[in-house]
């Protein structure tokens, strides 16, 4: 029989659980062969659990057991869980695991240790929840060339920014809701500040492209400064705003990789994407644009991803072949995003309209101005492509002419 560890009793620890013991029948069958959880970690006693007998609170008795063939890790963050993920690869076992902060610090040492020993380190459920999107990167699309991804990889962030477009509420309305209804946590800013899209679009780029992203080389801006007046220029641009994580291949065999508030077009298959649910657009040479859709976040989706990646391991008889990239100690996978291109949205107030206008197209050229009811001594534009670093500047210029830039957002074709 396979004997399965499961390190950490929260919310999806409890979920792996609970969706083990529920399906295990057709797990079994699937994987042909029998399978338990012998052991669960926690520091904690959770009694009148079915499985209450299991706890354990010393890490070495899973390490050291070799009957233990599978480790899932669902406790979070960097230590221990990177300490005891290493330690079960060397010693033989396949670790699944749905820690994201994990698999984008470290998971071209920890996919090439497992690969040393001949075992798997499985980790669907680090991205997008219950939606399968690392298999389909690594086997399903297999035949293509990867140019790009971009997609809305932050339930939280995208269940706010839905409530302001549809029910206009403001930001700090909306995040306080989406904290009352358990979306957000109490310190939200893993969330709304974008790390947690930035560490979701990492793993995906090292997969897609080859070569490992450190979160530290991706320009990250969250969704903390958006307004309902930015909302209602999008909504008149013809368009909403998405929180949206991307990476683009680059002639240079560099990588661009940037997360940040965007206009998106009501055309795009992102921008009804809403609530709690995530989309990540795959562009393929061969496929085109292949959309994965679903529940992002959650117990019981974020379990159903670990569970999968059970019987997986399960099944393999060696470590894959196809599930890994290089390590880049020197973190320079991306490009500087200044050296990047884009349009800006850009919202000014003034005191003296005809000196705004004069400034902003001295400035800009050519421009796309966008109204919004009601709107007085502001009005907002989206500017031409340019560089990120002329953009910057031109933007600080504005403010140096003595006018006022009350919001910007870059503007995506997705």
């Amino acid at each position: 029989m396979l004997k399965i560890a499961v390190m950490g009793h929260g919310v999806v620890g409890s979920g792996v659980l609970e969706v083990f013991y529920k399906n295990r029948a057709s797990m079994q069958r699937k994987a042909n062969k029998e399978m338990d959880i012998k052991y669960v970690l926690d520091l904690r006693d959770f009694p009148g659990l079915p499985y209450s007998d299991k706890f354990i609170k010393d890490f070495e008795l899973i390490v050291n057991d070799p009957e233990i063939n599978i480790v899932v890790e669902v406790m979070g963050g960097l230590n221990p869980a990177f300490t005891y993920v290493k330690r079960c690869l060397e010693a033989g076992k396949s670790v699944v695991t749905s820690n994201k902060e994990l698999v984008a610090a470290k998971g071209a040492e920890l996919l090439k240790i497992a690969n040393d020993h001949d075992v798997n380190f499985f980790f669907e459920a680090s991205v997008g929840g219950g939606i399968p999107i690392i298999r389909p990167l690594h086997a399903c699309l297999v035949a293509n060339e990867i140019d790009e991804i971009a997609g809305i990889l932050n339930g939280t962030t995208n269940f706010i920014l839905t409530k302001m477009i549809r029910e206009q509420m403001t930001f700090s309305d909306a995040l306080a809701l989406a904290q009352k209804l358990g979306y957000a946590e109490r310190n939200p800013a893993a969330d709304v500040e974008g790390h947690d899209a930035c560490r979701k679009i990492c793993i995906l780029a090292s997969l897609a492209f080859g070569k490992h992203v450190y979160p530290d080389e991706v320009y990250t801006d969250g969704i903390t400064k958006l307004t309902l007046e930015d909302v209602e220029y999008a909504k008149n641009w013809g368009g909403v705003i998405k929180l949206i994580g991307r990476a683009k291949r680059m002639p240079n065999g560099k990588v661009s990789v940037m997360v940040s508030p965007a206009f998106i077009s009501s055309d795009s298959q992102l921008s009804s994407v809403d609530d709690v649910f995530n989309a990540v657009l795959v562009r393929g040479d061969a496929t085109g644009d292949v959309v994965f859709y679903g529940k992002g976040a959650g117990k019981l989706p974020t379990a159903s991803a670990v569970v999968a990646d059970v019987v997986d391991a399960a099944k393999a008889e060696h470590s894959s072949t196809s599930l890994r990239w290089e390590n880049n100690p020197q973190h320079n996978t991306a490009v500087n995003y200044l050296d990047t291109k884009a349009s800006m949205y850009v919202r000014i107030g003034y005191d003296n309209y005809d000196k705004a206008i004069k400034v902003i197209n001295d400035l800009f050229g050519e421009i796309v101005p966008i109204y919004r009811s009601g709107a007085e001594d502001e009005f907002a534009f989206i500017t031409p492509i340019l560089t990120e670093r002329e953009l910057s500047e031109k933007i600080k210029q504005i403010t140096q002419n003595g006018l006022q830039v009350l919001g910007s957002v870059r503007v995506l074709d997705y």
